[in-house]
């Protein structure tokens, strides 16, 4: 209940009218008896400012079934506030309200009054919802931030203010101080419709650009709605209602099978996985995404394993309406989960085919007919996406080395192996390049395996172009993984790069713009618009995509440095220090920082903390410590250290790339050196002239 069961007979008596419908409610109150008084003491404030809540006992009607009527509290109402303690995290009864309102995508705002630990099934629920903390109980201090944060999610009220109320998920507290995360789907929305429209550059704006290096204001495009394709679906992540919450890999997978499959089916529009399940875990509802991500059908479902069995059930709603156009639900044993999956992902696609554009279905291929390489391979992907320190890199590799154990011949086994294998060996501070030419192995095993699927080719590419400076051979590699999956938002957003640090960027956007077709909220793809804005000159736009990157990614490393660059090179050297300045790592490893004390006329701070770059890092940011000579005007110290980069096929840690000196030909930082003879020579040795 709100609270223990009733069978208990011990949650106090609230106070407060009973002349309300009891499931007429805003806000309802989840606690555990023993935190009656916190919880009235919620309700009470809450009330007193007329927001409505539901609380047991006290709206219960004397004869009504006690789980049937909590259960439709919590549907009725708009957002569930959970009194947070040692007492509710030990309660079932409080688990499962509020896995209830996960369920139904509606908000959960957790008011800590202890520091009791979180057993799993609660934390599952609770690590996407927002925090306030009352200490030891103490509810006055932390009221005003409640109320607000109730009044934000039923839309009654707005602070104006732009703070999130110190409401931030405690895994994403090192960004509150410049870059709030949380916000509310409204703004990602508008954002992304924004987005598309704004990063409709007209492409003489580029080469015209290009071809004067001035900074030209262009006009808004003309407000347009664009209409919804009906042959188009979203699948969302499967939610994984096992008892032990750990078949998350498997649903994850199952989901990521069905856009696969989908996307292969001629004229329907299917978002990329990182569109889909960019709302994982998030509070919003369907027609929200479906906004989001420009479909009219959304299939959503869910996993439960309990012991030998498993059971999927899925779903397909026809947004505008809301109807359930389809569903099933497929009850079958795990003995073989290879063969599970492709049969009930068969008969997904079949029945959205014939329910959206008729017609027979289309094959699954998961690329290996050995059920447990391909579990591996599920498991090292999830790991493989959240991966950026060499541990976690290392634990990803190993995963897809016993995947090849069970099946040698698993090339999309090879290829993401491969991908580990360099993420690991560049994201040390010195790269192993033991690890490298292991990494070259894979991907070259990943072709001979099977060259028809772009993965291999992807990763043989990474090997050629962030490896060996080999931009060509790269190139052709890149080429072919577009002709076999033209569609795909990670191929095209790669395929965008090398044209635009060539300067071709009528060619780059309309490879990212396609990108952006498929996959609306991937962070990928405003980090290409971010870099587009911010080489052709368009600073403003260049830092609201950036801060995009960082709603989308909050794990981006070099959000912060790029943002610095950007503010430099518009002019705002106060504004790029004060970024720097807030983070520690920038301050003693970022070139940006000389580039801001020089636009100040602070020299001795400048050499002093360019001396500090050529002591720490010579060999890991030998090109900044070029475009800082090159912005001086010193040109041979420029070449000289730039050409020391070259040869270092130097990686950026904290970027996460070694793309840096593949900028040269477009960077605003280069301008000095462009009428030297080198120049052009270190283009040519780079592969981004003829």
């Amino acid at each position: 209940m709100s609270g223990d069961s009733p069978e208990s007979g011990d949650a106090t008596q609230s106070s407060g009218p009973r002349d309300r419908p009891p499931l007429s409610k805003d806000v309802f109150i989840s606690y555990a008896s023993q935190d009656a008084a916190v919880a009235n003491s919620v309700v009470e404030g809450l009330e007193s400012q007329g927001i409505r809540c539901w609380i047991a006992p006290r709206d219960v009607t004397p004869g009504e079934l006690y789980a049937g009527v909590i259960v439709r509290a919590i549907d009725a109402a708009k957002v569930t506030v959970l009194i947070l303690s040692q007492h509710s995290a030990a309660s079932p009864h409080v688990v499962r309200e509020v896995e209830r309102a996960a369920s139904k995508r509606h908000p959960v705002i957790s008011l800590r009054i202890d520091r009791a630990a979180l057993p799993a099934d609660l934390e599952y629920f609770l690590n996407t919802s927002q925090w306030l903390d009352a200490g030891e109980g103490d509810v006055g201090r932390v009221f005003p931030r409640l109320m607000e944060a109730v009044r934000k999610v039923l839309g009654s009220s707005t602070t104006g203010s732009g703070d999130d109320g110190g409401l931030l998920p405690p895994h994403h507290e090192a960004h509150s101080a410049k870059w709030p995360f949380n916000r509310s789907l409204t703004v990602v929305v508008g954002l992304i419709v924004v987005a598309i429209l704004g990063f409709a550059i007209d492409k003489w704006w580029f080469s015209r650009h290009m071809a004067e290096e001035k900074r030209v204001a262009a006009a808004a495009p003309p407000v347009s709605t664009a209409a919804i394709p009906e042959k188009s679906v979203a699948v969302l992540p499967f939610v994984d209602m096992s008892e032990k919450r750990d078949q998350e890999y498997f649903s994850d997978g199952l989901s990521e099978e069905l856009i696969d499959m989908l996307t292969k089916v001629s004229d329907l529009r299917v978002p990329a996985r990182t569109s889909s399940f960019y709302f994982k875990g998030k509070q919003t509802t369907i027609a929200d995404i479906a906004k989001a991500l420009g479909v009219s059908h959304v299939l959503e479902g869910s996993v439960r394993k309990s012991g030998n069995n498993l059971r999927i059930t899925a779903q397909l709603i026809r947004v505008e309406s809301g109807y359930h156009i389809w569903s099933e639900t497929y009850d079958r044993k795990l003995d073989d989960i290879f063969k599970v999956q492709d049969e009930i992902a068969g008969a997904v696609v079949k029945a959205l085919k014939i329910s959206l554009v008729g017609g027979s279905p289309v094959p699954a291929s998961a690329g290996t007919n050995k059920p447990e390489a391909y579990n591996l391979l599920l498991q090292a992907e999830s790991m493989w996406r959240h991966a950026n320190r060499p541990a976690e890199y290392e634990r990803t590799a190993e995963y897809l080395r016993r995947a090849i154990d069970v099946d040698p011949h698993y090339a999309e086994a090879w290829s993401l192996l491969s991908s580990a294998l360099r993420g690991e060996a560049l994201s040390a501070d010195v790269p192993d390049h033991k690890l490298i030419e292991e990494a070259r192995r894979a991907a070259n095993q990943a072709l001979v395996l099977n060259s028809a699927l772009p993965n291999p080719h992807l990763a043989y590419a990474s090997i050629l172009w962030h490896i060996d400076f080999d931009v060509r051979g790269a190139e052709a590699q890149i080429q072919q993984a577009l002709e076999l999956a033209p569609n795909s938002a990670d191929v095209l957003n790669t395929a965008a790069r090398l044209p635009f640090y060539r300067g071709e960027f009528d060619k780059a956007l309309a490879l990212v713009q396609r990108g952006m077709a498929k996959d609306p909220v991937n962070a990928d793809v405003y980090d290409a618009f971010r870099d587009l804005y911010y080489f052709g000159g368009r600073y403003s736009e260049a830092l609201a995509a950036n801060r995009q990157v960082l709603d989308l990614d909050p794990g981006d490393r070099g959000i912060h440095e790029d943002a610095a660059f950007i503010m430099l090179a518009q002019g705002d050297p106060a504004g790029a220090l004060s970024e720097i300045e807030g983070d520690k790592e920038l301050r003693e490893n970022c070139s940006c920082i000389v580039l801001a004390y020089d636009a100040l006329g602070r020299k001795g701070e400048a050499d002093g903390a360019l001396l500090n770059l050529k002591k720490q890092h010579a060999h890991d940011r030998a090109y900044q410590i070029g475009i800082v000579y090159a912005n001086r005007g010193e040109l041979d110290q420029a070449f000289g250290w730039i050409d020391r980069a070259y040869r270092q096929r130097e990686f950026n840690p904290i970027l996460g790339r070694n793309e840096e000196i593949f900028s040269l030909k477009v960077s605003p930082w280069t301008r000095h050196l462009r009428s030297d003879p080198r120049f052009n020579a270190l283009l040519r040795k780079l592969g981004l002239v003829e």
